[in-house]
């Protein structure tokens, strides 16, 4: 409801801003403006009466002209005076309304006032002592905020606003007046830096409301919604296998990366990115990115869209038997490593294995770490290439020369080499020829005659032997050594130092249930058989001889090629008493009878019989 003055209050107010004017030496300029005015109105008055006007019209416009704004409404006035403290705004009532001037500074302290300008304004409190009233311009701005976010909420339009901080749950978003931005409203996905978004302007949402309680909440999501499934009908209308489209990365896992296609997703497999390998999609995407692919699989009902890179270009393996014949020289790169080889990359998308057993001619690799290491450029021939089946095998050592291709040249059988023990095994020594090649010599090849249970009996490791070569097996890689060989088989004269019938004399090393063996010489051993041992039958010699007695023999029989001599020691008894049965007869005087002739013509046969 307005409210107005009455006649006596304006003679009132204008008498007394009169004599204010008259009893100042320098009038205000004000109460020289407002005494102007009072008298144009009279003067108006006195022309409406001599224009037959009523007093009712005079009323009228004295009331139009003084009537007063309610408290808090917004009305427009007029700047007219700027000072250090106030603005002065007219607003059509008798006196002018007063804004503190920090409500017209900027936030560089900047003012923005400027004469004549129009401005909307509040009335704050009207000030009956002073005869003034109180506006605000921000206020003002406020009301009209409000009016804005109601007409936008009920409407369901959209409104601006920047983001000023992050708050808790959420943001501070300035659209006039402060707002909330939840943070599950902020986006379509959960954001990773929320940080990014403060200082820029988007647009909302109002989801709602409270005047009262100057509580605003917002939502950018439901637009983002509205916009996604707008490009999300028009992309699946237009998508199609084997098209190719345009997106925007907007999620990288390790087994592919997600691209918005315009609110439809795809998803670009690992597989897929590349010909070559690929460890991670992070390597070579990062999210927002702008990249191009081709449409492999569309799922109509699932709406599920599979992508592809590497289908934008040729796959090298259909040109590759003619880019990598067999037997041709290449360079590539280490790129992985297992118990079994080596991978090679030749170029993107084509890979070559080297297996262990290709990588040294000579050396038994354990594993291909011990040759190469990841990142290494390598030289390789190809041995053999499947591209149905996207293999190529290579060989590392086909590169130089096979050595044992030549070492039988270089060593022929026969030769004595010399050359350092390298290592020692309980079936023999192993002795560097040549670079990365050894030779074997047998535990059976060290001595003709000495029992040698293991070879570190009578070498060590980085001993320098000599050795003849016995045999090369080229296609099975080894070399046989002899140390014995170097000397003559004792047992090939054998027989000609120990005569069938020979009375020898030996040391027992060995006493076993079927006999008892007697070293004649170093390493050549006798047997003498349990059956040889003694005219009377015995079961066993053990208990009745001793390993280093010393015990005569007589040899029965020598075969040299399977090692073995003859021995008894009951031939030799035997023998004995014959001997002895000899002498006696020959040794015995003539009998004075008959009988005595005839006796020892007996003696004499038997013993030349025997």
């Amino acid at each position: 409801m307005e409210n107005f003055v009455t006649d006596d209050s304006i003679k009132k107010n204008d008498e007394s801003d009169l004599s204010g004017s008259i009893n100042s030496e320098q009038p205000d300029e004000k109460v020289v403006q407002q005494s102007d005015e009072l008298k144009s109105d009279t003067s108006l008055s006195e022309d409406v009466q001599d224009d037959e006007g009523s007093m009712e019209d005079i009323m009228d416009i004295y009331e139009e002209s003084f009537k007063r704004f309610a408290e808090g409404e917004v009305v427009t006035g007029k700047i007219i005076a700027v000072d250090k403290e106030y603005v002065l705004v007219d607003v059509g009532y008798k006196s002018e309304g007063q804004i503190r001037v920090h409500e017209f500074r900027d936030e560089k302290g900047n003012l923005n006032a400027v004469l004549g300008d129009s401005v909307e304004v509040m009335v704050e409190y009207w000030d009956e002592e002073e005869e003034r009233v109180v506006l605000s311009k921000e206020k003002a701005a406020k009301i009209k905020v409000w009016e804005a976010i109601k007409k936008t909420f009920d409407n369901e339009e959209i409104i601006e606003g920047e983001i000023l901080s992050r708050v808790k749950g959420g943001f501070s978003v300035d659209i006039g007046v402060q707002a909330f931005l939840p943070g599950s409203q902020a986006d379509l996905r959960p954001i990773r830096n929320l940080d990014e978004l403060v200082g820029k302007t988007f647009s909302f949402k109002i989801l709602k409301y409270n005047r009262k309680r100057s509580n605003i909440v917002l939502s950018r999501r439901a637009i983002l919604e509205e916009e996604r499934e707008s490009k999300r009908s028009a992309t699946l209308e237009n998508i199609h296998e084997d098209k190719v489209v345009e997106g925007i990365v907007k999620n990288i896992t390790e087994y592919g990366v997600f691209v918005d296609l315009g609110g439809v997703d795809g998803l670009l497999h690992i597989t897929d990115i590349s010909w070559g390998r690929v460890k991670h999609p992070s390597e070579l995407f990062s999210v927002g990115d702008n990249i191009t692919v081709k449409i492999l699989n569309f799922d109509v009902e699932r709406e599920r869209v599979s992508l592809g890179m590497k289908q934008l270009t040729q796959d090298p393996w259909a040109i590759a038997t003619e880019k990598y014949p067999l037997g041709s020289h290449i360079t590539g790169k280490v790129v992985s490593l297992t118990d079994y080889g080596a991978f090679i990359e030749l170029e993107d998308g084509i890979e070559g294995l080297i297996h262990v057993s290709e990588m040294s001619w000579t050396r038994k690799i354990r594993h291909p770490s011990k040759v190469v290491s990841i990142g290494d450029m390598v030289e390789a021939v190809v041995l053999d290439i499947k591209p149905e089946n996207r293999r190529i095998s290579l060989g590392m050592k086909q590169v130089v020369p096979n050595p044992w291709d030549v070492i039988s040249e270089k060593y022929p059988v026969g030769t004595t080499i010399e050359g350092k023990i390298k290592n020692i095994t309980d079936f023999g020594l192993f002795v560097g020829i040549d670079e990365g090649i050894d030779g074997l010599v047998h535990i059976s090849d060290i001595s003709w005659t000495k029992r040698i249970k293991h070879p570190s009996e009578l070498y060590k490791k980085g001993d320098v032997i000599q050795a003849i070569v016995l045999d090369i097996e080229k296609n099975n890689e080894r070399f046989s050594l002899g140390i014995k060989q170097l000397q003559t088989d004792p047992w090939t004269t054998v027989s000609e130092r120990y005569e069938v019938g020979k009375e020898i004399s030996g040391t027992i090393t060995n006493i076993t249930d079927f006999g008892v063996f007697i070293e004649l010489e170093e390493g050549i051993e006798g047997l003498v058989h349990v059956s040889e041992i003694s005219k009377e039958k015995i079961k066993t010699p053990v208990g009745k001889f001793n390993v280093n007695d010393v015990i005569t023999a007589k040899v029965m029989n020598i075969n040299s090629d399977e090692r073995r001599i003859g021995l008894s020691i009951k031939r030799l008894e035997i023998d004995d008493d014959k001997g002895l049965l000899s002498d006696y007869a020959n040794n015995t005087n003539p009998l004075p009878s008959t009988f005595g002739e005839i006796l020892r013509e007996n003696l004499r046969d038997s013993a030349s019989k025997e």
